[in-house]
């Protein structure tokens, strides 16, 4: 009997992580989908590359960093797969009204509704993977959980790339915003709620003031906010401007530019990134400070390939020299994830995966692609349609910033570790 009891137990875990894998996919299909259809929005609206940015940038990031907030709070005291339930309704129904505008201002206010809902989904996820599995597992379930963005975002170039070809882009927003309001009634059935096992966990949760305070001390979640900003600011600045950068700069059309990131990002970044969570699984039971070096490593075996694969005059070399650094290019995800749990006790680990949120999402997603889409304009008139392949450099240099922060958190990350268990 408590074989069967364990049994189903296991299943009933993996049913609930693939659950909240599948949301993040959603998650990205919705918030990538933007970046293979930014140049035809930008013929249809007729745009700057400063106001793409701020389409794919602070229309989104500053709601959806802001909203983090107050729903990781809820997520300290309520029911989480409730609260990603009503999230997916949200940022789902936003992101097939985007389809439907008429006007630029229209398609700005449906991408903010898309943040507000996405804000739901992250630290309430996190948050329940934390209970379910043991400390020794905890890295390989945060990487399957992060599967999921390499997993949208696949899924955002290829058939994104393929709809917009085909039929236009407002079609393929329509289509892809479907999946989640399909995926949602499952929280509400299948999902249950996990028990808050760790010691301390039937207490009441402390307020935001104490968990500020907390954080705050905790000097390697302080450096890793920091890191994962920097990566993201990287990663967002650079995703969200290399299919119009392909296109402009190389000739292709979105279902050519969807096909090749979906194969380099899908398959290769999802390797990638469920091999940091293994990783560090492995090195971390004998060092806490290899979840920071697996960041580390990743930035340095990407940064050799950056210039050549933005800079190269061939199509084939180009293609060739981006598949090491975009593979790699959410590695820091799950480490990063995994460590924010660890460096918080159990009732306030919604609200600091919210805050790194909230302040990564405000350095990467709210300033990377309005950085890159200011320089782009700002170089137009030297380089012309070639501004975005130097624009984009500015990107990849925050990663030399990122890998300082990670080093610096690393000093610290022991230390950290052991103060949660006494508080």
């Amino acid at each position: 009997m408590d074989a069967m009891t364990d049994g189903t137990a296991r299943r009933q875990r993996m049913v609930l992580l693939l659950l909240l894998s599948a949301t993040y996919a959603v998650n990205y299909v919705d918030r990538q989908i933007l970046a293979i259809l930014l140049e035809p929005i930008k013929r249809d609206f007729d745009l700057s590359d400063s106001m793409l940015g701020l389409l794919a940038g602070p229309a989104f990031a500053l709601f959806y960093a802001t909203m983090g907030v107050p729903i990781a709070v809820l997520a300290d005291r309520r029911s989480r797969t409730h609260i990603i339930g009503f999230a997916l309704i949200c940022f789902s129904a936003a992101t097939a009204a985007c389809g439907l505008v008429t006007q630029f201002w229209q398609l700005v206010a449906a991408r903010v509704m898309t943040g507000v809902g996405e804000a739901g989904t992250g630290p309430a996820s996190q948050s329940i993977i934390t209970d379910l599995f043991p400390p020794e597992t905890r890295g390989r379930a945060q990487a399957t959980y992060a599967v999921g963005v390499n997993i949208g975002i696949m899924v955002a170039f290829l058939v994104g790339g393929w709809l917009a070809h085909r039929y236009g882009w407002r079609v393929a927003f329509i289509a892809v915003g479907l999946p989640g309001l399909l995926l949602s009634p499952f929280f509400f059935t299948r999902g249950r709620e996990p028990a808050r096992r760790d010691p301390g966990a039937a207490a009441a949760a402390p307020s935001m003031m104490a968990c500020l305070r907390f954080l705050r001390g905790q000097r390697a979640y302080c450096w890793l906010v920091v890191g994962s900003g920097l990566s993201a600011f990287a990663g967002y600045g650079v995703a969200t401007f290399v299919p119009a950068f392909l296109m402009r700069s190389h000739g292709l059309d979105t279902q050519q530019v969807g096909a090749i990131f979906a194969i380099i990002l899908g398959i290769g970044g999802g390797l990638c990134t469920f091999g940091s969570g293994v990783m560090v699984d492995w090195l971390g039971k004998r060092d806490v400070r290899w979840y920071m070096r697996v960041p580390i490593i990743g930035i340095l075996l990407a940064l050799p390939f950056w210039p050549l694969f933005l800079l190269a005059p061939n199509i084939v070399v180009a293609i060739l020299a981006a598949i090491v650094p975009l593979s790699v290019s959410a590695v820091y995800i799950g480490p990063v994830i995994t460590t924010i749990q660890m460096l918080a006790p159990p009732r306030m680990r919604a609200r600091a995966a919210a805050i790194q949120l909230f302040i990564g999402n405000l350095i990467g997603l709210g300033l990377g692609p309005q950085v890159i889409g200011i320089v782009s304009d700002a170089l137009a008139p030297v380089y012309g349609n070639d501004s975005l392949r130097y624009a984009l450099l500015a990107g990849v240099a925050a990663s030399f910033c990122a890998m300082f922060a990670y080093w610096r958190a690393s000093r610290t990350l022991a230390a950290n570790v052991a103060r949660v268990a006494p508080a």
